[in-house]
């Protein structure tokens, strides 16, 4: 299944329709087409030196050259793939309010429940108005159970009490709410750190999988997020959310280049089905096509 729609053009489209050979004018488009995709400048310059330093390339040679440069860039972050071993496992789901970060959480429950996995919600964003309640809506949708406390609670108690319901009742996969926003910066990366602590004194030994949800049309916002959220969370990877469209989706070979983290999931649609590991390769075909 392709992963955009092919009504979707790339942001790299018509570049190679008046393509005539690698020369200094191609190169200075690429660049300025691959920074205004929101790829960055550093990656910009690195994907056109790269692609300077091949000779005797022609035609649909540059183009899978290129295709191969971007793969290469957001490869080197490291793979995809989920690690979610053990039993339980933790997915602790980090990001800003407005990102998609719930929806995402659903859509997480609902792929693990229909593999025949037993899924724990844990509500931790108790300073959102309405936050575990929409939480609790998607655990009766998708057949996964939850914990939550009242709002305003402490989000380092809930993440307790998930953490015992997990060992008690056998689950497979505890996947945790955290808030997006308090009334300030500093205080919402405390409440990170802290229940990250909480994660390891209780469950030392699971899987943790630490995703920053970012909506891919922010660009290069979503580049300062990634570096604010590593800090206090040490996150694992990337859920891209509103990637329907490779318009503003160069931020990924920002997040991969600048801060190492892996896009592992993206999200290119509202239904259940439309949450996708990523690859960077089909990414890439896709810029390029």
């Amino acid at each position: 299944m392709a992963l955009f729609s092919d009504k979707k053009k790339g942001f790299l489209s018509g570049l190679f329709s008046a393509f005539s050979g690698v020369d200094e004018d191609f190169l200075d488009e690429l660049e300025e087409k691959l920074i205004l995709a929101d790829a960055g400048i550093e990656t910009a310059e690195q994907a056109v030196e790269a692609l300077r330093q091949q000779k005797g390339l022609k035609g649909e040679q540059v183009r899978q050259k290129l295709v191969d440069i971007l793969t290469e860039l957001m490869e080197k972050a490291g793979p995809p793939d989920l690690c979610l071993n053990t039993k339980p496992s933790v997915i602790l789901m980090v990001g800003v309010n407005g990102v998609g970060k719930t929806t995402t959480i659903g859509k997480l429950a609902n792929r693990y429940v229909q593999d025949g996995k037993k899924v724990l919600l844990c509500a931790a964003d108790t300073f959102r108005a309405a936050a575990s309640e929409q939480l609790s809506i998607w655990a009766k949708r998708t057949g996964a159970e939850i914990v939550r406390h009242g709002e305003g609670g402490d989000p380092g108690a809930v993440v307790f009490d998930g953490c015992n319901a997990s060992k008690a009742r056998g689950t497979d996969i505890m996947i945790v709410d955290t808030a997006g926003r308090l009334h300030n910066k500093q205080n919402l990366m405390n409440e990170l750190t802290k229940i990250t602590k909480v994660l390891s004194r209780e469950l030392p030994e699971a899987d943790r999988e630490i995703l920053l949800v970012l909506d891919a049309t922010t660009g290069q916002n979503g580049l300062i997020q990634a570096e604010q959220f590593a800090k206090a969370a040490g996150v694992t990877g990337i859920v891209l959310t509103k990637l329907d469209g490779t318009a503003k989706g160069g931020v990924v070979f920002s997040i991969a280049s600048r801060l190492g983290v892996p896009v592992k999931l993206v999200g290119v649609g509202e239904g259940a089905e439309d949450l996708r590991p990523f690859d960077a390769r089909e990414f890439a075909e896709a810029m390029v096509q």
